[in-house]
């Protein structure tokens, strides 16, 4: 895909001996001058024109119709909409919608994806949480608040350690099914329909680089929150907790504005075809300039991903708690928790539908987002115009569009 699309009229000019109908203007007749003569000799009789049927004119001597409607209240033609967007600048509603909608329109071949990635990365969560994670610690009650807190630390060390395979799975699963949504999103753009077969087809090539991207991206987030925390850890004591949570801060905001800059690089890569270092360049300069704006659409749609989450998530893990006899008996003593079967499985079901439908409409903004960028800077809805062959506009060998 090129950085600067090419620009192609909707339409040529007329001719010189053109009306712009492709009809031949006749030669105006000569004056008595020989000079062209600026009217037709054919005119219709003086006082014979007549108002429209069905309406009379206004009283007054010069029977005064009025001014003819202003361009102004015309209003700008609508934008072409061959698919889940209008190929203009989007608004954040907009862009939200044309994800829900391609969720929608195309729900066979997203839900194949979404639920077969999220069933994978739910019994890997399961598995992990039943054998590698270990139980909680049980606290004595005679222990001082600073074993309590070196208790809680080594307890949470471990659980992330336990978890480490389970997390690996499921970003694993999720940068496939990133891949291939990005696909499904981008003819969606453009009204093609499309199957999963071709959406891995176009996808597996670009697939190791994605999930090169998504390891960089994590290890780099996680490179700046570590060496924002690094000095308060090294100096230890009440000073080094004010200066880690100081840094930790500044670390966390860094990360984030990394984040936000590199966030387009995935739509990049997959659409673009170009390598991980080119598409970290290319989505900072897409989002140059556009940053807050980017940082406020990506944060509201994680808000409401994490809304739905929630309604999804408190009903099933009610439902599973009260199965759990273990865990439910627990909770009423007041003691450690620690769930069994029932609870992991009926949580992993909601899990699992959650994930089905969040993992389309995050994947879908931030393709979106992408596209719009495009469209702002590059005037892509020319060649998306094209693509989708809308009338009006020249097809011109070897344009190329969103998804190639």
């Amino acid at each position: 895909m090129n950085d600067t699309p090419g620009w192609t009229s909707p339409g040529s000019a007329p001719s010189d001996d053109q009306d712009g109908s492709g009809v031949p203007r006749p030669a105006a007749p000569a004056d008595a001058n020989g000079s062209a003569s600026q009217w037709s000799k054919d005119q219709p009789p003086a006082g014979q024109w007549s108002p429209p049927t069905g309406q009379t004119p206004p009283p007054g001597p010069g029977r005064n119709w009025g001014p003819p409607p202003s361009h102004a209240n015309w209003g700008k033609p609508p934008a072409a909409k061959p698919g889940v967007i209008p190929l203009r600048p989007l608004g954040m509603g907009e862009i939200l919608d044309g994800a829900a909608k391609t969720l929608r329109a195309y729900w066979r071949t997203v839900l194949t994806i979404t639920v077969t990635v999220a069933v994978i990365s739910q019994i890997a969560d399961i598995l992990a949480q039943r054998y590698l994670v270990p139980a909680p610690p049980k606290l004595s009650p005679d222990a001082t608040p600073a074993e309590e807190l070196q208790q809680s630390l080594d307890s949470f060390q471990s659980s992330l350690i336990g978890l480490a395979p389970s997390l690996l799975v499921t970003l694993m699963a999720s940068t496939v099914s990133a891949a291939l949504l990005t696909v499904v999103i981008s003819r969606a753009v453009i009204g093609r329909p499309v199957s999963l077969g071709s959406a891995w087809q176009e996808a597996r090539p670009r697939l190791l680089q994605l999930i090169g991207l998504t390891l960089l991206l994590a290890a780099l987030g996680a490179a700046v929150v570590s060496v924002g925390l690094l000095p308060g850890l090294l100096i230890g004591g009440a000073p080094g907790v004010a200066l880690a949570v100081l840094g930790g801060l500044g670390s966390v905001a860094a990360a984030v504005w990394l984040m936000i800059r590199f966030g387009l690089a995935s739509p990049a890569l997959m659409l673009e075809r170009q390598g991980v270092i080119r598409s970290l360049k290319r989505s900072a300069k897409l989002v140059q300039g556009s940053w807050w704006r980017i940082f406020g659409i990506m944060l509201l749609t994680q808000l409401l991903i994490f809304l739905f989450v929630m309604i999804i998530a408190i009903p099933f893990t009610i439902v599973g708690i009260a199965l759990d006899g273990d865990g439910f008996s627990g909770l009423l003593s007041g003691s450690t928790t620690s769930f069994g079967w029932p609870f992991l499985i009926v949580t992993g079901i909601g899990g699992v539908i959650a994930s089905a439908v969040t993992y389309p409409i995050s994947a879908g903004v931030t393709v979106l987002l992408y596209v719009d960028q495009r469209i702002r800077r590059e005037a892509l809805d020319l060649d998306l115009a094209r693509a989708a062959g809308l009338p009006g506009y020249d097809t011109t060998p070897g344009d190329r569009t969103v998804g190639g």
